[in-house]
């Protein structure tokens, strides 16, 4: 760990988190929170994700600017390629929520980061999503992710880090654990 003399910045401001929580145990409604994203169909398997505003804090919230995601599916399947596929997209969203979660766990623990890269694989027989075998699975049959952290910290230290942004990552938990999930068509 980093000697409390010397300052530690990895971008993330651990004293709004922590007053954040306690605001929040005082007024568990504020953290009520819905997140969007609308897809529109571009062509073939082609399609667009847009994310702009949410609910949260008890009020609309928008981004400070609209984000966009394209969704495609490889030239192999023969298709156009315009994007990452949707379970691609799904891997970037699981490292991308981790990683973050080691930053924050790593500047609240005084550890200062040097770089934090992840590597994520995920296994699927595709002959699932092809209608190929009933019995096999559509999804992941499992998710390998590989953290290769420079840190002032020991080998246990960072995998601590990595444990602590594991048990309190949302993407993590939603792939993790069943999640309800409700289609409805209008």
């Amino acid at each position: 760990m980093t000697d409390t003399a010397t300052p530690v910045d990895n971008g993330v401001d651990v004293d709004f988190l922590q007053k954040a929580r306690g605001i929040l145990t005082e007024q568990p409604e504020a953290a009520d929170f819905k997140w969007r994203v609308s897809n529109t169909w571009v062509k073939g398997t082609h399609s667009r994700s847009t994310v702009k505003d949410f609910f949260g804090l008890g009020a609309e919230q928008t981004h400070k600017s609209e984000f966009h995601f394209e969704g495609d599916h490889p030239q192999v399947f023969s298709a156009e390629d315009e994007g990452a596929t949707p379970v691609e997209s799904l891997l970037a969203s699981l490292a991308g929520c981790l990683t973050a979660g080691v930053a924050a766990v790593a500047q609240n623990r005084g550890i200062q980061l040097r770089s934090v890269e992840a590597t994520l694989e995920g296994d699927m027989d595709i002959r699932g999503i092809l209608g190929v075998d009933p019995d096999v699975r559509n999804g992941f049959s499992q998710i390998k992710v590989t953290y290769n952290i420079d840190a002032d910290a020991t080998p246990d230290e960072k995998k601590a880090l990595v444990a602590q942004s594991q048990k309190r990552s949302a993407v993590y938990d939603a792939i993790t654990n069943p999640t309800r999930v409700i289609v409805d068509v209008i």
